[in-house]
């Protein structure tokens, strides 16, 4: 199983707050687990760390940690994500539906995932497996 990670759960997990779901947190705080996150999410967390609204205090921790956890693999922001995310009227941001999109891929590679996300419009969505 991969667990693709919404910006909320990457920062929430990397700051130890408590809005994130018990779960998501027994995922993340599993040494085998295997976590995915998109580049989409990745850049958001920075944006949210650099404009001082999460505890972190630097973007670069946030960098340092997803490299020295080898759970992780960094999915890019690629074609084939745009392209999905044309059709996924149903959720309202763009950066949730390239979240999201990141999963889809995954799921029609074969690959069972799920999402790691709170995000309520993502979940009413149904489009993917959400674990929180």
């Amino acid at each position: 199983m991969k667990y693709v990670l919404d910006t909320h759960a990457l920062v929430w997990f990397l700051e130890g707050n408590s809005r994130l779901g018990a779960n998501a947190k027994a995922i993340l705080s599993h040494p085998d687990s295997q976590l995915v996150i998109p580049a989409t999410a990745l850049a958001e967390a920075i944006w949210i760390v650099e404009r001082g609204r999460t505890s972190i205090p630097d973007p670069k921790d946030v960098i340092l940690a997803v490299e020295a956890d080898p759970r992780v693999v960094i999915y890019p922001l690629d074609k084939d994500i745009i392209t999905i995310t044309t059709s996924l009227y149903c959720i309202n941001e763009m950066l949730d539906r390239q979240i999201a999109a990141t999963a889809i891929i995954l799921a029609n590679k074969g690959e069972l995932v799920k999402l790691l996300t709170s995000d309520k419009n993502i979940t009413a969505s149904g489009l993917v497996a959400i674990v929180w």
